[in-house]
């Protein structure tokens, strides 16, 4: 099986492989790293390595544009999250509808919805399903949002269909949800007012009930169910992390967060990392990760990370438990990217940035990858083999680059490089902002949000973008 990567997390779905290439380098005296985390992020010394690339004698795949989905003409923004692939098809969140289009382009099926999608996860179970929130209404001249986000839809989109769709009631009032995922086989959606879940089929598993003194924020998705919980009152809570059985909804293991956290994002549960929140922050959303051991009843803290007010910039929405973007979590290790900064080399104009790996059992830096001058280098995923796929944007230089980055040595190869001369249409869907998934050897790039025409867009907009060597 190959890889499909999305950002923060690896689903293997896809059958097939490819061909990866090297990238260039730079001198050898740049390839030891000179980061130097502070606290939550300190320099294990003798230990860490840097990466720059690998020869220079291997051509990198040319890439170009395959398919690109046009975008829908609105009059105001509405919301396009969702987007995924399989060994079949990709599937696109479009206006009040889900499109699934061929792995190189070419609609196949649409799924017809009532509303906008409020929320859509990256999770995919191996048999290409997955759920959306959405608004059991489109905005209409009465109402210009639409209706509330109190809608569970399932699909399956290997075969383009809608399997069921559910809502909540907390006495006579209908549950609006904030987002939902996917996690051991479990739909399971957060809101203020407690958490819900049913199986893939759609029976019911659990809801919220008025007198639930812990309500459930949100759920963290993939291998394993994690819930954010939060006890007590709702301005100075007491925040727990809980590892749960997907069909019961019981407690396998609890980690209770220390005071002072009103928040937190579940980067992956498996290795468990979450993002959280305390004091002054720089706009990322984050101040810190925490990698958490759950194999015990009690969830036990195995490190903490800073991002340093700043110096590592990966994004979470301030709503949202599994809304973190631009890092990525392997099996023993977090991936940031740093801020932009000056070179500091004499002569070379531009600023550049890194993506710094953090050991998770310590908290320790364990080595860097250098990004190119005048472009910003993003972690996506990380693939089944443990390496961390990279996009580097594109610029007035290059086009966008797609690398591969081996998790021990932290070199990186080429895995598609997109021409200059297409680079004005290929920043219309960036992954610094929007959606990006790594499949197949192609990059799938979509919109989280349709908006009216820009006129700086320079030609057609789409949606979606697959980018790709064929």
């Amino acid at each position: 099986m190959a890889v499909i990567v999305s950002a923060v997390t690896a689903l293997v779905l896809v059958a097939g492989g490819g061909v990866w290439y090297a990238t260039t380098g730079g001198d050898d005296k740049d390839d030891k790293t000179t980061n130097s985390a502070t606290k939550g992020g300190k320099q294990e010394k003798g230990k860490e390595t840097g990466g720059k690339g690998g020869s220079e004698d291997q051509k990198p795949k040319e890439g170009k544009l395959l398919f690109g989905a046009d975008q829908p003409v609105v009059d105001d923004s509405r919301s396009a999250a969702g987007m995924w692939v399989t060994d079949k098809v990709f599937a696109k969140s479009d206006l009040d509808k889900v499109v699934g289009y061929g792995l190189s382009g070419g609609k196949q099926w649409e799924i017809p919805l009532p509303g906008d999608i409020c929320s859509a996860p990256r999770h995919v179970t191996e048999d290409g399903r997955t759920a959306v929130v959405v608004a059991e209404s489109p905005p209409s001249s009465s109402n210009r949002y639409g209706g509330p986000c109190n809608q569970i839809v399932a699909l399956d989109l290997n075969n383009g269909k809608k399997l069921w769709q559910k809502s909540i009631k907390v006495g006579d009032r209908t549950v609006a949800f904030d987002e939902v995922t996917v996690g051991g086989g479990t739909v399971a959606a957060g809101s203020i007012q407690g958490g819900a879940a049913w199986t893939m089929d759609g029976k019911e598993l659990w809801k919220p009930k008025p007198e639930d003194l812990c309500k459930d924020d949100g759920y963290g998705g993939g291998s394993k169910l994690v819930a954010v919980r939060r006890c007590g009152d709702y301005e100075r809570p007491q925040m727990k992390i809980q590892t749960l059985d997907p069909v019961s909804g019981k407690a396998k293991s609890t980690f209770n967060l220390p005071n002072g956290v009103d928040g937190a994002h579940v980067v992956s549960t498996d290795p468990l990392v979450i993002g959280v929140k305390v004091g002054d922050h720089s706009g990322t959303g984050v101040s810190d990760f925490m990698a958490i051991d759950d194999s015990g009843s009690d969830g036990k803290l195995r490190s903490k990370i800073s991002t340093e007010n700043g110096k590592y910039q990966p994004r979470c929405s301030s709503s949202g438990v599994e809304s973190c973007y631009k890092l990525a979590v392997g099996k023993d290790k977090l991936y940031l990217p740093t801020d932009d900064h000056q070179t500091g080399k004499s002569g070379e104009v531009g600023r550049v940035n890194e993506i710094v790996a953090f050991d998770l059992s310590n908290g320790q830096t364990k080595g860097k990858v250098d990004g190119r001058v005048s472009s910003t280098l993003v972690p996506l995923g990380v693939d089944k083999d443990g390496a961390v796929i990279g996009y580097q944007t594109a610029g007035w230089r290059d086009g966008g680059t797609v690398v591969s980055i081996d998790p021990q040595t932290l070199a990186a190869k080429v895995l598609l490089k997109n021409p200059v001369a297409t680079q004005q249409v290929e920043n219309q869907i960036s992954p610094l902002f929007e959606q990006a998934v790594w499949a197949q050897g192609r990059l799938y790039l979509g919109r989280k949000y349709l908006h009216k025409p820009s006129p700086f867009a320079g030609g057609k907009e789409y949606v979606a973008m697959i980018w790709g060597a064929e």
